[in-house]
């Protein structure tokens, strides 16, 4: 929603009792106040004029959970509305993130999933010395009595510095699972998405990842049919991902958003196009995700278990392990042992099928 729209939008939706903008949700618990007709119970912050303030509370649903490090975006990419509905790039200060973790762990979680619109680039509206990398080895210390792990999604190109690189390499607690959403490979492509980069940058770059950190899996995603791109372009970036290798790519066509630049370009592409070359893109994406994922098989591995499937005959162990994302990349079924939700066990990995992995809980002696 842009400001002209939200500022449309009591006129247009009478029904509704209360617009909050997403970058004044720290007042929430005031405007449900104001609605039930109540007196806030709230103090406001001395010198605020935000409203009253409350310390969030987070329900603990299972053994990951994601943890906002950054809200908001300054890129404007021409497809993406994001910058107009969350507004600019605000990153939370470590004083608000480290007890949201250190309560979560205490609770039970044992993974740590950092997100944000843009996280390589956490701290630069803070202070100097504020960076992803100096998040990752504070928490990291956080994590560390209760054997949790960090996962980072989201990272730019350009924020992979080298202090960020050394960080992930050398901190144990941060997982060596890279995601890199390039969209594109094309540089004409690109720049008309109004990003950065070219096919040479991103392999000299994904090549410096590959040595400086080896083992580690990466994460990309592809774009395609955005205005004006051709067939060849479009073969262009078939032809990188399969080059890369990438252990996962989530592939998304084109959608015109309203308000963005690029649903005002012209070349636009048809719909029945856009799919075709969304499929042609999933294709080389499965080959690679599915033959990724066997490669592990034989490895043991630590198993967060996420959940207890009752379906069968027998119940059966859902989890994951450091190479998979959670409600991302596929689960590890573990079809005889015992375990709770919240778990690590230590999981023998003995087939694969697509990005699913089975395995067998083995003793610290057997592994």
């Amino acid at each position: 929603m842009q400001i002209s729209d939200f500022l449309k939008a009591p006129a247009e939706l009478p029904e509704v009792a209360a617009f909050v903008r997403a970058d004044a949700e720290d007042g929430i618990v005031s405007v449900m106040d104001g609605v039930l007709g109540r007196e806030s119970a709230v103090p406001v912050a001395a010198g605020s004029s935000a409203g009253p303030l409350a310390e969030p509370l987070r329900t603990v649903e299972g053994a990951s959970a994601y943890v906002k490090i950054s809200d908001g975006c300054d890129r404007f990419c021409s497809f993406c509305a994001i910058p107009y509905i969350r507004g600019r790039y605000a990153s939370r200060p470590y004083a608000e993130i480290e007890p949201e973790v250190l309560a979560l762990a205490k609770s039970g979680v044992r993974e740590f999933v950092l997100i944000g619109q843009d996280t390589g680039i956490w701290g630069r509206d803070l202070g100097e010395g504020d960076t992803l990398a100096s998040l990752l080895t504070r928490l990291a210390k956080v994590v560390r009595p209760f054997g949790a792990w960090l996962r980072v999604l989201y990272l730019q190109p350009e924020g992979m510095t080298d202090e960020l690189v050394a960080a992930i390499r050398d901190t144990p607690e941060v997982l060596p699972y890279i995601d890199i959403p390039i969209q594109h490979c094309n540089a004409r492509v690109l720049k008309s998405m109004n990003r950065s980069g070219s096919a040479e940058e991103f392999s000299e770059l994904f090549a410096r990842l590959r040595s400086e950190i080896p083992g580690m899996v990466l994460r990309t995603t592809g774009l395609v049919g955005f205005p004006g791109e051709t067939e060849e372009e479009y073969e262009e970036l078939l032809d990188f991902i399969q080059k890369e290798e990438f252990d996962y790519t989530s592939v998304f066509s084109y959608s015109r958003e309203e308000g963005t630049r690029g649903a005002e370009m012209d070349g636009q592409i048809d719909e029945d196009v856009k799919l075709e070359r969304a499929q042609g893109l999933i294709d080389i994406a499965e080959e690679l995700g599915f033959s990724a994922t066997a490669k592990h098989v034989g490895e043991v591995v630590d198993v967060i278990i996420d959940g207890i499937d009752t379906d069968g005959e027998t119940p059966e162990l859902i989890g994951h392990t450091w190479f998979q994302a959670p409600d991302c990349d596929g689960a590890v079924h573990i079809p005889e042992g015992e375990a709770c939700v919240g778990d690590v066990v230590r999981v023998r990995l003995t087939e694969s099928f697509c990005y699913e992995l089975e395995g067998e809980i083995v003793t610290d002696e057997e592994a």
